[in-house]
């Protein structure tokens, strides 16, 4: 298969598509799949947002697949979501990538230099953490308030009126994202291997996991595990974790009761170092729930249960539950860094 570079599939979109009206990329990256929106740049903010066109690929975190994986899924993503939109590059006036693994600046930096070598002079570019994007879906492209993320991976980013800044967890699962679908997924997964070998108590996660895997016994998980350790892959177990703990297993319920705190926790770091909620914790403030984790189920909650906690040291955050995807986020980041410097049809 011929491999292309990012500016040659620019330039396949230049001699594919007729040219239209200028458009924003908006790009969410995370630890499973990337997603890329294309809106107008004329854009009413209407309900819902116009979406001319969103595309989908695999991961594009740089820790987990590297840096030229990583890329060639950006590339392949943008290019994609550009002809599904029946635009030429020439259209875009701005791109926004939100991206798991841009944890400094000098990540930050690298990224916005490969960007601006695949595109236009003209195109003005910003590059984000993932969680930054999430933010801007709840509030509408404004960075104030908190966001949790708890899916595959997890993080809580936060942002006050005048920019500051501050962050907790998000470090990957080597150094602890418990709480993300892959923490609460390991700890089951050690649960069973404890249950086997006699160092922890018998739980119904052993058969539950077992079936779900098409596995014979805990001997088979071990080599299941190594074989591809995608964070993915394991975080893929939660479902059976939560329905683990709603059967009753005092285990899976125990996993999910520490992961709330640990979540809990990251929430309150945050808003603790910006002072999101004022002295006495009442000020009101967003605070933007995404991620699979946070999905009420039948009748574990973890998302209300995370609230719940919060709220009680900080009463003013109040809980948003985004209409629109991260990917929306990072495009609406985009056109409000740029609206004032666009054409006066906006």
């Amino acid at each position: 298969m011929q491999r292309h570079t990012g500016r040659d599939m620019w330039d396949a979109e230049e001699c594919q598509s007729p040219r239209m009206g200028s458009v924003i990329l908006g790009v969410d990256g995370g630890a499973s799949n990337t997603v890329c929106v294309c809106i107008p740049a004329a854009m009413p903010f209407n309900d819902p947002l116009p979406i001319l066109s969103r595309t989908v690929a695999g991961c594009s975190n740089h820790n987990s697949v590297g840096e030229d994986r990583a890329r060639e899924t950006l590339e392949r993503v943008m290019s994609q979501a550009l002809l599904k939109a029946r635009r030429r590059r020439s259209n875009v006036c701005a791109v926004c990538l939100a991206v798991a693994g841009v944890n400094h600046p000098i990540d930050q930096q690298r990224m916005l230099d490969w960007l601006r070598e695949i595109s236009p002079s003209h195109v003005k570019l910003f590059v984000e953490n993932d969680a930054v994007a999430a933010l801007a879906s709840g509030t509408m492209g404004k960075l104030h308030g908190c966001v949790l993320i708890a899916g595959t991976g997890t993080i809580a980013y936060g942002f006050t009126r005048d920019g500051r800044e501050a962050r907790a967890a998000g470090a990957g699962p080597v150094l602890g994202d418990w709480g993300s679908g892959y923490g609460i997924s390991a700890q089951a997964m050690t649960a069973v291997v404890r249950a086997y070998d006699g160092r922890g108590p018998e739980t119904v996660l052993t058969n539950n996991i077992l079936d779900f895997l098409g596995l014979a016994s805990p001997d088979e998980l071990i080599g299941w595990t190594y074989e591809d350790q995608s964070w993915a892959r394991i975080a893929d177990l939660l479902p059976v974790v939560v329905e683990s703990a709603e059967s009753g297993d005092e285990v899976a319920n125990k996993i999910l009761h520490n992961s709330v705190g640990e979540l809990a926790s990251s929430v309150k770091a945050v808003v603790q170092r910006l002072e999101l909620g004022g002295e006495d914790g009442k000020y009101p403030f967003p605070l933007v729930m995404v991620g699979k984790v946070l999905e009420a189920n039948k009748r574990w909650d973890i998302g209300k249960e995370v609230i719940d906690c919060i709220t009680k040291h900080y009463p003013g955050a109040y809980p948003i539950h985004p209409k629109v995807e991260p990917a929306v986020g990072a495009a609406l980041l985009a056109w409000n860094a740029i609206a004032s410097e666009l054409d006066g049809d906006i």
